[in-house]
């Protein structure tokens, strides 16, 4: 749990600061709106929501157990209403398993490659 909670410390934190200092985030305003607005909503929350606060593991046992779980990844961004098609955000993998790696290199478990 400890580790779970610094992950999504960290992680919230550099993404907050890179809509922050992102000069061409034409959406900036909208998404710090957004996750100050969900914030506001808990007592615990200084400025910004970015994660939800209950965590809730799903054991990856499976290649059909995985592929099921990135397709509902990919969705999101079509059930939220941002895109019409998975391959049309930006920077998700969605992308990568249409052999498009010109935004995110990833290799064929999904890994990320700095």
């Amino acid at each position: 749990m400890e580790l779970l909670r610094d992950y999504k410390k960290f992680t919230s934190k550099k993404v907050i600061q890179a809509i922050e200092n992102n000069s061409q985030e034409s959406r900036k305003e909208w998404l710090l709106y957004m996750f100050k607005r969900a914030g506001q909503k808990k007592s615990n929350v200084n400025t910004y929501q970015f994660w939800q606060h209950h965590n809730k593991p799903v054991e990856l046992w499976s290649d059909k157990v995985i592929k099921q779980k990135i397709d509902y990844i990919h969705a999101n961004p079509v059930k939220s209403g941002f895109v019409t098609n998975p391959i049309d955000c930006k920077y998700s993998s969605a992308r990568n398993f249409q052999d498009d790696h010109s935004v995110l290199k990833i290799d064929d478990a999904g890994f990320m490659g700095w």
